[in-house]
């Protein structure tokens, strides 16, 4: 597969040409790859007007995820953003109002999302998964929230989670199908999932729009992303979603990335999977066979249920980066690793064996609190553009939250914007270590 993107600023970079156009560095390296950073000089194509090697590139993408597909350098937040306003404009088009179903457990950029744009959610709460980081919804409850609720336009789901749960997408999409809406499947942590033997990728599922974030699975650079879009008349008018949210910069870094991805994904990229899942599931069960509780059903994520071994998330996370192993995320509750094809048997090898040689314990029986289902005091867009002030979790009772406040990772809400905040949700701030949260002033 040819790479234009990654061509044409390798030649220009080779070419000697005096650059009097940004960036300020000119070409001279600081940090070393300053000469193959550009910006839209003539002939280098436009990310949201794409008809050059951008759209070449992107024609390449569509090809090897089988339906249009659209970059963008700002992760899957500007993909999700654009996601929520398309789910908008196809409301509109039909002489509806947006009103989005969406599961609890979203990545906080969707709330911006819906508050910017004014459109209306109702939340999904589904099963419990030990963590406010899970939200599984079943095909029956999804049909029993359409029945509920006002003629929802569309759905908005997480999988897999920040956990490695993943949601029965074919299933939900028949569901929204049937009920005329759309599903938007946030599958920043699966990008993957086509390439597998049998591909699990929610766009080979019936989802309607989907996002991917290339950096976390694939070999790409962080805030390399995709928007994967079903049907030609959406397709006709992502660029335009994406523009609304995007920088008027996109990072010549970046798309080299994806370009350059393009060319290892239609290699032996599906062999190496297949091969890398194989060790992983064998991993898996070495790790369960010696007592460990995973978590998750994710190929290449390893999720660790860490007190039924007699430790915390977090307890488990330091005896590892005292190894040298660096994991993605740890709580109380869970240790998360995320993997990849690249990473090699030895290092496989390192990970079971100090997993392995941390001994056993009594189980901790402490269970984290579950938030319950907030009252909401005002509307998601009025608070989040609300003045807002900053206090101590223990005096925020009854007060309307304003901001989500929570970090990245994993940047899933334990109250969203608007909503009261309750004694139960004080108590869920303080055992994820929430010091403070913004308030409608």
């Amino acid at each position: 597969m040819k790479t234009p993107i990654v061509d044409f600023v390798r030649a220009y970079a080779e070419s000697g040409a005096l650059r009097c156009h940004m960036p300020g560095h000119k070409g001279q390296e600081l940090l070393g790859f300053e000469s193959v950073d550009i910006t839209e000089i003539k002939g280098a194509d436009s990310l949201y007007e794409a008809e050059g090697i951008i759209k070449q590139s992107e024609e390449n993408a569509s090809a090897l995820f089988g339906c249009p597909t659209f970059y963008s350098t700002e992760g899957s937040s500007q993909c999700i953003r654009a996601m929520v306003y398309l789910a908008l404009l196809d409301a509109e088009k039909q002489g509806k109002k947006p009103l989005i179903l969406a599961v609890r457990n979203v990545h906080k950029t969707f709330l911006s999302a819906a508050a910017l744009l004014g459109v209306e959610v109702k939340w999904l709460y589904g099963e419990n998964e030990g963590s406010y980081l899970s939200c599984k919804i079943s095909p029956e409850s999804l049909e029993a929230a359409f029945r509920a609720e006002d003629k929802p336009t569309a759905v908005y789901i997480t999988s897999p989670d920040y956990l490695g749960n993943t949601q029965d997408v074919e299933a939900l999409a028949k569901v929204c199908r049937r009920n005329g809406a759309l599903l938007l499947v946030d599958n920043a942590h699966g990008a993957y999932l086509k390439f597998l033997p049998k591909s699990r990728h929610p766009m080979d599922l019936g989802a309607d729009l989907c996002c991917d974030s290339a950096h976390k699975t694939l070999p790409a650079l962080t805030g390399a992303a995709y928007l994967h879009v079903r049907s030609e008349e959406l397709a006709a008018m992502a660029k335009q979603a994406l523009l609304l949210f995007g920088s008027t910069s996109p990072s010549y870094l970046i798309l080299q990335s994806l370009d350059m991805v393009n060319k290892f994904l239609s290699g032996t990229f599906r062999e190496d999977l297949r091969l890398f899942s194989e060790k992983m599931l064998q991993l898996k069960e070495n790790l369960r066979l010696h007592g460990y509780t995973l978590a998750g059903d994710e190929e290449i994520k390893l999720s660790i249920s860490a007190k039924p071994y007699g430790y915390t998330g977090q307890e488990l996370g330091e005896l590892l980066e005292e190894k040298g192993i660096i994991p993605e995320f740890y709580d109380r509750d869970y240790l998360v690793l995320m993997l990849s094809c690249l990473n090699s048997d030895a290092e496989l090898e390192k990970i079971e064996n100090s997993l392995l040689e941390i001994p056993k314990k009594a189980e901790i029986s402490e269970k984290p609190p579950v938030p319950s289902k907030s009252e909401k005091g005002m509307e998601l867009r009025e608070a989040t553009l609300s003045l807002k002030e900053e206090i101590p979790v223990d005096m925020a009772e009854g007060r309307i939250l304003a901001s989500a406040g929570v970090g990245c990772p994993p940047a899933v809400p334990i109250v969203c914007c608007g909503e009261i905040i309750d004694r139960k949700a004080i108590e869920c701030f303080k055992y994820y270590g929430i010091e403070t949260v913004s308030v409608v002033k």
